[in-house]
């Protein structure tokens, strides 16, 4: 019997001995990894190599020695948020004893800039718009952003500690797309109601009503684009004062009721001190620049290098039923309002109405160096609920004229005045087309001949001293100085 119990039991081991090697772990013995240091956009995939193969589980743990240069996803994916040098390790996490690490070099910030938030849909945009404070950043990875409801940003920055919101062009600009939304008066793109923002390199699209809504002050937008929105693409209202909008572009913006959709407009109930700097609208519905007053009274917005035009016509090259002016300065519905206006370097061309308009401007309106080309009228400004004052001084006028009308009018030192004859051949080229090629790669206006003045043109040196840069014994006549 203890001979057959020994045999039973040798027999049992030898059974356990089996299952123990058919349930036996295989453990992570080395780890490989492989991954680009980043010297473009903010992303670079990890991926780890585990051995032996028949590992009976590869998952790994990833971690980044400084998540305030770059963070590493579960899957490995690094995000960089500046410039410098990480050491990623990864771990498996079958006995957490094997690992394997990686430096990584980042270089693909201009300037050694830095971002708060870098983000690269409209999910993880929006995140960061609610959490963002003054003196953050938000940097936007290239690429479309479907937007379904109207962005508000009512956060405020500080004079010293603005909020950015930058578009990175990697690889190519962001687009904020509206378009699913419908034509309705609240439903603008984005509301900023806050102060000092800076938001720059953006294209916002096809809103269904404002591209942007500006009712905040002190804020600088920069080389942002809006177009093909159901109402004027950039508005400044509600007493929104001391804004910068400094080379962006306004085009083939049109409503249904073809009447409220300009390119620019600083209107209503806007407040002072508001500012355009090398900025473009074209081929809006109704005019590329709108200053009618409901609300608000003597008040005053200068533009600076700003060109309108095409205006009234539409993206498909049609006429529309707008009224299609280049620079409205003012209005308002009862004929009594003062939008004052400053024009520096300014240029209205192949506007289907006025290159320059009144519109019952009770206010003071001044251009200096301004050049109007191909208009329905180049000047408007009727004896109509005239302007208080018009001065005008060193500009040019090559087409149909109009009127200089005001109550005070200081109008000298013009193409049209002093026996000057101005015709096509004091200008390098006549084709405004031009002024609609691409920016800088900086965001700054393209540089173009059109109405740059020719050799021995008789506009040479036939202008007044106004405070403006000139070449020569006295300034030129028209938006660009001989050179």
């Amino acid at each position: 019997m203890k001979i057959i119990y020994m045999l039973l039991m040798l027999s049992l081991f030898s059974c356990s001995k089996e299952e123990a090697s058919v349930d036996t772990v295989v453990y992570v013995k080395t780890i490989k990894l492989s991954g680009s240091n980043i010297t473009e956009g903010t992303s670079s995939q990890l991926k780890g190599v585990l051995l032996p193969d028949n590992a009976t589980n590869k998952t790994v743990f990833w971690k980044s020695s400084d998540t305030s240069i770059a963070e590493i996803s579960s899957s490995g994916l690094l995000t960089a948020k500046k410039n410098g040098k990480v050491l990623i390790t990864a771990t498996a996490i079958d006995k957490n004893t094997v690992f394997a690490t990686k430096e990584i070099s980042i270089s693909s910030f201009s300037n050694g800039q830095t971002f708060d938030y870098t983000v690269s849909n409209s999910a993880e945009l929006l995140v960061a718009l609610a959490k963002v404070k003054a003196g953050e950043t938000i940097a936007m990875n290239g690429g479309t952003y479907i937007m379904s409801s109207k962005i508000t940003l009512s956060v405020s920055g500080t004079t010293s500690s603005k909020i950015s919101l930058i578009g990175l062009t990697n690889p190519s600009r962001p687009k904020l797309d509206f378009s699913t939304m419908t034509e309705n008066a609240s439903n603008q793109g984005i509301i900023l109601t806050g102060n000092n923002w800076y938001i720059k390199g953006i294209d916002i699209y096809k809103a269904g009503d404002n591209g942007l809504q500006l009712k905040g002050s002190n804020n600088l937008i920069e080389f942002c684009t809006f177009s093909e929105c159901a109402d004027t693409g950039l508005q400044i209202d509600s007493g929104a004062s001391n804004n910068t909008i400094l080379n962006c572009d306004s085009y083939f913006n049109a409503d249904a009721t073809l009447e409220n959709a300009d390119g620019f407009a600083c209107k209503l109930s806007a407040g002072t001190g508001n500012k355009f700097i090398g900025c473009r609208a074209w081929q809006n519905l109704d005019d590329g620049w709108d200053g009618y007053l409901r609300g608000a009274d003597n008040i005053t917005t200068t533009y600076q290098n700003c060109w309108a035009v095409k205006n009234g016509f539409l993206k498909n090259g049609t006429k529309g039923a707008g009224d299609g002016n280049g620079f409205k300065t003012g209005g308002s519905d009862d004929k009594l309002l003062q939008h004052n206006a400053v024009y520096k370097n300014c240029i209205a061309a192949g506007n289907v109405s006025d290159g320059f308009d009144h519109n019952s401007n009770r206010g003071n309106v001044v251009l200096y160096n301004c050049s109007a080309y191909s208009n329905g009228k180049n000047y408007s400004f009727s004896s109509t609920n005239p302007l208080e004052k018009l001065t005008i001084k060193n500009s040019c006028s090559l087409g149909a004229f109009g009127a200089t009308n005001a109550t005070l009018i200081d109008v000298t030192n013009n193409s049209w005045q002093n026996g000057i004859v101005t015709d096509a051949s004091d200008f390098k080229s006549i084709d405004y087309n031009q002024l609609l090629v691409p920016r800088k790669v900086d965001g700054s206006l393209p540089d173009v001949t059109f109405l740059n003045l020719n050799l021995g043109s008789d506009l040479i040196d036939k202008g007044i001293d106004v405070g403006l840069p000139f070449i020569g014994s006295a300034p030129d006549l028209g938006a660009f100085e001989f050179n």
